[in-house]
């Protein structure tokens, strides 16, 4: 019974399905029929013109955004907990040729407008020192904390009046959604954010993340940028095929919904006193101790260690509803 990673999750059988359906002869890279509408379909579901590209992997999404809005004597900046900072082995710093990460500290992982400001602050003026260029926020949050629409924008308020870029990680873009009930358009572009990391693997997808870019313009150099990096498939339509599926009939909401509603019933089981953080996505954080975590992979729970004394759940749009239910009553029980 895992609920150790919605990576592990099993690919929506819709994915599937398209992926057998693009498996004929067609042009190679991103020149096939379904590449070319893909951002098409991305128009109509943030209702505004954007550029979207397909790439392998939620790293090579956040760092080619992070390359195309920071050079490499700039920094960006970000929090502690942030996954560009802590889980992609320097690929940010990587693709964007040496840019440097200025991380903040922040309740739920999350970054405010304050913390920010102080953290620009503290860079002097002079060549001496790398200056901040852009800021990278993750909705939800590494802890599964969601920012609304309104405190994205008030980031986003901050990054225009300093002259920097927003980016957003959207690994778990859906979950965050699927919470607030929010159009997409009001957790990025209508509240400043210029390039979105759209995540679809950790939701039902096998192998594909998209980038969105805000301004159409942006997105040129990321051709290239991609094509340098080794992301650019050859049969990239076999990508191109998942997130039209997913994003066929809001699929990729309905995914969201299905994990954060099993995430819900696992938190009303734990309760408030053991929950470290609100559950508003897929992730739940308890306190336990050891003996308790032992007891629960005796029962055949499977699950990461986080900080001493803390735990990590993680739900999918998968979830065997039974598991989920005996995990409920365990955690209950301790």
């Amino acid at each position: 019974m895992r609920f150790f990673s919605d990576n592990a999750a099993a690919v929506c059988p819709e994915v599937m399905a398209a992926i057998a359906a693009a498996n004929r002869l067609d042009t190679a890279y991103d020149g096939d029929a379904l590449s070319q509408s893909l951002s098409a379909a991305f128009c109509a579901l943030f209702e505004t013109q954007v550029a979207a590209l397909w790439v392998g992997t939620g790293t090579a999404a956040n760092s080619l955004a992070l390359a195309e809005l920071c050079p490499p004597h700039g920094a960006v900046i970000c929090h502690k907990d942030a996954h560009i900072n802590n889980d992609e082995c320097g690929a940010p710093e990587f693709y964007t040729h040496g840019a440097k990460l200025l991380t903040v500290d922040g309740p739920g992982a999350k970054l405010t407008p304050a913390t920010l400001a102080e953290r620009l602050d503290l860079v002097p003026d002079g060549v001496h020192w790398m200056k901040a260029h852009a800021v990278s926020i993750t909705n939800a949050t590494e802890y599964g904390r969601v920012y609304t629409p309104d405190e994205t924008a008030a980031i986003g308020a901050l990054c225009r009046e300093r002259g920097l870029g927003l980016h957003l990680d959207g690994a778990r873009f859906a979950n965050a959604v699927a919470r607030l009930g929010c159009a997409p358009a009001d957790l990025t572009w209508r509240a400043g954010v210029d390039i979105l990391s759209f995540g679809f693997v950790k939701n039902g997808g096998m192998s594909a993340e998209a980038l969105v870019f805000f301004d159409p313009e942006r997105a040129a150099a990321t051709h290239y940028r991609r094509k340098r990096a080794g992301h650019l498939l050859s049969k990239g339509r076999y990508l191109a095929a998942q997130i039209h599926a997913m994003l066929k009939d809001d699929l990729w909401l309905r995914n969201g919904r299905l994990a954060n509603d099993a995430a819900d019933r696992i938190a009303a089981a734990a309760g408030t006193e053991r929950l470290v953080e609100p559950v508003e996505a897929n992730e739940l954080f308890l306190k336990v101790n050891a003996d308790e975590a032992a007891a629960l992979r005796a029962q055949g729970f499977d699950f990461y260690d986080w900080a001493p004394g803390e735990v990590r759940l993680v739900t999918s749009w998968d979830s065997d509803p039974g598991h989920v239910d005996a995990l409920a009553a365990a955690i209950r029980a301790l």
